[in-house]
């Protein structure tokens, strides 16, 4: 029989994985979504239809509060969902929706930086070797892919590394304070804090309304960002932070090197080429995972 301790690697490894798949998908959603909507609209559907989708456990899950975890939550909320929602869809006006994916790759580096400068995290070596490894083939990718000039200063790229900056704030906040609450309470009730400010942007400040009316393709491109919301945002959040509870930060901020994979393979089915050099940097990727968590 498997060891406890086996059953949850294994358990750590497959979440990681239909996380790949998941948030690889969500940057073509993204794209889609954008052909109708400004950036603030679309961040601020995606904030408020995954709160629609999860408030019924929002608000199950509100009684089990302490004193001290509202203001944790909302903060968890917001740099985990709510801005890296907009920070994304700006960025994703000027820069490939497969770029965005790769460059997600950042995370787990300002997860180890973050952890290392403010919550006393220890990591060794053989880690910091395996995110690097894991970039390099990110590089590799990014350098791979045609009709692409990434040899251009593009500072929409900033958008990119400042939402990643968030996510690995926001992983070593999660470990730090509040591993006593279960994921989807975590994610829910996050959720409940943060989207009615996202809704009231939305349906009192942006032109979302107004085109959902009189635009023919707005039913299609909401349906994209519907989905982004539920499966990006919604489930993809509540496996997150249940990776981060029965793992550690850096594994789970591993998973933006596996997201590449997925992100290019979208391309391939839109049409587009792959290169040995889009071999090389998945094979790279794939290696730096498993030497940042090696034990």
């Amino acid at each position: 029989m498997k060891s406890t301790t086996e059953k949850k690697d294994y358990t750590a490894i497959g979440l990681l994985v239909l996380l790949a798949m998941i948030w690889g998908t969500s940057f073509i959603l993204i794209k889609q979504g954008l052909k109708v909507f400004s950036p603030d609209e679309l961040g601020a559907l995606r904030v408020t239809a995954a709160t629609v989708f999860l408030l019924p456990f929002g608000i199950m899950k509100f009684k089990d509060l302490k004193l001290g975890d509202h203001y944790k939550l909302f903060v968890a909320g917001l740099f985990g969902i709510f801005f890296p929602a907009f920070l994304f869809a700006m960025a994703q006006t000027k820069i490939d929706s497969s770029i965005a994916g790769i460059l997600n790759t950042l995370s787990p580096l300002f997860t180890m930086i973050i952890g290392a400068l403010f919550f006393k995290q220890h990591f060794k070596m053989i880690s910091v070797v395996g995110i690097v490894i894991g970039l390099a083939g990110t590089v590799l990718l990014m350098l791979s892919r045609s009709g692409t000039a990434v040899s251009q200063v593009n500072y929409y790229i900033l958008l990119v590394v400042l939402a990643c900056m968030m996510y690995g704030a926001n992983l070593n906040w999660i470990k730090a304070h509040l591993l006593h609450l279960g994921s989807l309470t975590i994610t829910s009730v996050g959720l409940l804090f943060i989207g009615p400010l996202a809704a009231i942007y939305l349906f009192g400040f942006s032109d979302f309304t107004n085109k959902m009316q009189h635009t023919p393709s707005a039913w299609t491109a909401f349906g994209f960002i519907a989905l982004l919301g539920l499966m990006g945002t919604s489930i993809a959040t509540v496996i997150f932070n249940k990776l981060v509870k029965i793992s550690s930060p850096l594994f789970a901020s591993s998973v933006t090197y596996l997201m590449p994979i997925v992100s290019v393979g979208w391309g391939l089915l839109d049409g587009e080429q792959l290169f040995i050099g889009h071999f090389i940097g998945m094979g790279f990727i794939i290696g730096g995972v498993w030497l940042a968590n090696r034990k």
